[in-house]
């Protein structure tokens, strides 16, 4: 049989197919216009014309069965069809069109942007070579609008959006009164127009959105599958409209088209819980404007409907049960009723817990719920904090961008104050210790730049911290928005939320597996940070609003010991900075050096400090530890401070009263600093005291640097650190011409330890950039911590501690 008659055999079966339905007519008709197509010459007038009917098949049977090589193949025949037909042919508006929707399949199929790209060009050529009048052109210019809107979707250019609304303007322009697609060009409209006035903010198209949503409605019928979208879209801009002008007529059409639309929807429809959430919105708003608590009421009545409706798992979970939590409390503030406090404490736990829920969010659920269990001595303090502490290094290190990393510290330091208080106010002083430091490592691991613990894996385990990053980031940019894809529903977009949550959990696990990283992202345990106190008591002091706290790790002790402080607090330690800063900023103290005699000095404001830190912190440490004694110099006791907040910044190691004998700190006790307790602990793992292999120390020296004042005692101070690492390690310096940032950088990869004798630099407002006067420059930490990336101890100079 020769290809015309294949051609008319594959024209008879395509048409039974279309008339009965049954694929294996649709096969046969495929079969038979392939055979045809193999038969044809490509300069046979015929050729195009069969390639195109072959394009048909094969996309009714993709539109049928679902299958991508249907869809290849009917991209391959029509691009052979319009690569064949020339621009003046009759047809060729039409299979350009035609190509076109196959090219929209495939990006809907696959969101390959090339094939977005090839859709909009095919369209933009139809609409081109289809003449005014055409019936189609309306057509072919509202597709057109849709394939532009997809590519504004994607990459949120405006010219995309502008596109879009002048072909479905000219769209609607070309379809008459009572077309049966009237309704939908005019919605299709109304949401070009929303789209720009969310991008722009222009009030006119808003105006334009809710006209063209409005004439939609009135031309769809009831019945028609339409009305819930346009319905629910309307709402949508009356909502959006009362943001910008709070009118309350715009919250009651919301209110009414959206309870409509939640009419209309049947129970187990997969938007129901969408359209809950809009209306609930909608009834918040107006409670907030009207304060009527029946509106409440119906926002708590929506948001449990919703929370029945939303299957385990589903990201948009956690949000909804803190929305409910919100609406609960806002209950119990106007009624009293503690039954709907208890319902926010639930509604709080279960949006930070949820395993699904992304970690930044959770976070902040876990804060407001501890804030809310503090404010009511509620049971969940405890686990609340607990959550809130657990989640920090995530809500720190996982998905957020290093501006939002420096700007969420402050909330940390927050955090651990509040913490460690609710823990001392249980009497779990292991507790409060365990929670102070986590989130004090966490806090000055970030202000100095320093590696995060997804940086200290092993580099053979690198792999793992990439996996859990990669994760981390889909948990956080994983929103409800997604259940817009048309080829994701609800539940999928729920299972997937699951599976991510799983292999977070697996990935977190398989890292604490690992020696050295049984902690990974978690507290270190107070058995561990007991073991730091070996040459003297370490004293964590923290202040809050009302009072001041210190925990006690004693040699040779277990557990943990508490001293209040309560008179010392968070505002007398701001003033006290105040107060100190002041007068070194007069005297230009900000550096290391030797005063001469005549210099100004401002003693009274000075000493006022030293006496107030003396007498509500120092002193009564010193007698809660019974170092008041009188005991011989050589003999004095060791304390290491660990100071948090804005402590950190006061010299407790001066304090003292000035006027009277034997009542300053140093009469009684030697003291030392230490940013964290965690960092005793490395400092102990690799001590020049336990025997450990031999190490390599790095000396830096600065007696005279070019702009300062001399340091005589740096010579004397390096001949001592020498003499007391003698055997213990090997000994290396570099003094005065020889010590320039280049060469002390380079000497510090060499090294394990470095302890500099210099001016110092400090900068409150960015401490990376804090740093040492060498002979050529200033080296600051940000330098040090770029060119290490790894655990050096650097000891600071005196003055800068």
């Amino acid at each position: 049989m020769g290809p015309n008659g294949l051609d008319r055999l594959g024209c008879s079966y395509l048409n039974i197919f279309r008339h009965h339905g049954n694929l294996s007519d649709l096969d046969k008709s495929i079969e038979y216009y392939s055979r045809a197509v193999a038969l044809t010459p490509d300069g046979h007038p015929g050729i195009s014309d069969r390639l195109a009917c072959l394009g048909v098949a094969h996309a009714d049977r993709f539109r049928c069965l679902g299958h991508l090589g249907d869809l290849e193949k009917w991209i391959e025949c029509d691009s052979r069809a319009v690569a064949l037909t020339p621009d003046g042919h009759p047809n060729i508006s039409d299979r350009l069109a035609t190509l076109g929707v196959s090219y929209a399949n495939r990006f809907r199929r696959l969101e390959h942007m090339e094939d977005l790209e090839k859709w909009i060009d095919c369209d933009s050529r139809a609409v081109t070579l289809t003449p005014d009048g055409h019936p189609n052109l309306s057509d072919r210019l509202a597709t057109l609008g849709v394939s532009y809107a997809n590519r504004f979707r994607r990459l949120e250019h405006v010219e995309d959006l502008e596109k879009e609304i002048d072909c479905n303007s000219r769209a609607l322009a070309l379809t008459p009164d009572g077309h049966p697609g009237m309704s939908d060009r005019l919605a299709t409209l109304g949401v070009s127009y929303n789209n720009r006035f969310r991008c722009l903010g222009q009030l006119e198209d808003l105006e334009k959105a809710i006209e063209y949503k409005s004439r939609a409605l009135a031309f769809t019928l009831d019945g028609h599958s339409g009305m819930l979208d346009r319905l629910v879209s309307l709402g949508m801009s009356h909502t959006d409209r009362f943001g910008r002008l709070e009118h309350l007529e715009d919250l009651d059409k919301a209110i009414e088209y959206y309870s409509r639309a939640l009419i209309l929807t049947s129970g187990g429809h997969p938007d129901m819980p969408r359209r809950l959430t809009c209306l609930r919105s909608s009834y918040s708003d107006r409670f907030r404007r009207l304060g009527h608590i029946e509106d409440l009421e119906k926002t708590i009545e929506c948001d449990s409907r919703a929370l029945e409706l939303i299957p385990e798992g589903h990201p948009d979970l956690p949000c909804r049960y803190f929305g409910h939590g919100l609406s609960c409390l806002s209950h119990y503030e106007h009624t009293g009723s503690v039954s709907y406090l208890n319902s926010s404490f639930s509604s709080f736990r279960a949006a930070s817990q949820l395993s699904t829920g992304v970690p930044q969010d959770r976070f902040q659920y876990a804060l407001r719920w501890a804030k809310l269990a503090s404010q009511h001595t509620h049971p969940d303090i405890i686990d609340a904090y607990r959550t809130a502490i657990d989640l920090l290094p995530q809500f720190i290190w996982l998905g957020a961008t290093p501006h939002q990393q420096y700007h969420d510290i402050s909330t940390a330091e927050t955090l651990a104050s509040d913490a460690a208080s609710a823990a001392i106010r249980s009497s779990d002083y292991s507790l409060a210790l365990e929670w102070l430091e986590h989130a004090r490592c966490v806090v000055w691991s970030q202000s100095l730049m320093l590696c995060s613990p997804l940086d200290q894996l092993p580099s053979s385990d690198s792999h793992l911290a990439t996996q859990l990053k990669a994760i981390a980031v889909q948990f956080y940019n994983s929103t409800s928005s997604e259940i817009q894809v048309p080829s994701m529903t609800l539940e999928q977009i729920g299972h997937q939320r699951i599976r991510l949550a799983s292999q977070y959990q697996s990935l977190l696990a398989q890292i604490r597996r690992l020696p050295e990283f049984e902690d990974f992202l978690q507290p270190v345990k107070a058995n561990k940070l007991s073991r730091v106190a070996r040459n003297g008591p370490v004293v964590v002091v923290k202040c809050n609003t009302d009072c001041c706290d210190a925990l006690f790790i004693m040699p040779g002790w277990d557990t943990i010991r508490y001293l209040a402080l309560p008179d010392f607090n968070e505002q007398k330690a701001h003033q006290a900075r105040s107060d100190l800063e002041a007068p070194l900023r007069y005297m230009n103290l900000r550096e290391r050096g030797v005063k001469f005699l005549g210099q100004p000095v401002h003693k009274d404001q000075i000493g006022s400090v030293l006496l107030t830190l003396w007498r509500d912190i120092v002193k009564p440490v010193l007698d809660y530890l019974g170092y008041l004694d009188d005991i011989p110099v050589e003999s004095l006791p060791h304390i290491t401070w660990c100071p948090a907040g804005t402590l950190s910044f006061l010299p407790l190691h001066a304090a003292g009263d000035y006027s009277q004998p034997r009542s300053r700190i140093f009469d009684y006790v030697i003291s030392s600093y230490t940013p964290t307790v965690t960092a005793l602990l490395a400092s102990n793992s690799s001590s020049l005291d336990q025997g450990c292999p031999l190490r390599s120390l790095l000396t830096v020296g600065q007696a005279t640097t070019p702009g300062h004042n001399p340091l005589p005692g740096t010579v004397p101070e390096l001949a001592h650190v020498q003499a007391h690492t003698h055997n213990k390690a090997q000994y290396s310096q570099l003094v005065d011409d020889e010590a320039t940032t280049t060469s002390v950088l380079d000497a510090m990869e060499h090294h394990d330890w470095v302890h500099l004798a210099c001016h110092a630099h400090q900068n409150v407002t960015n401490p990376t950039k804090s740093g040492f006067y060498l002979r050529d420059d200033i080296l600051d930490l940000a330098s040090i911590v770029q060119e290490q990336r790894a655990s050096l101890p650097v000891r600071l100079p005196d003055s800068h501690r």
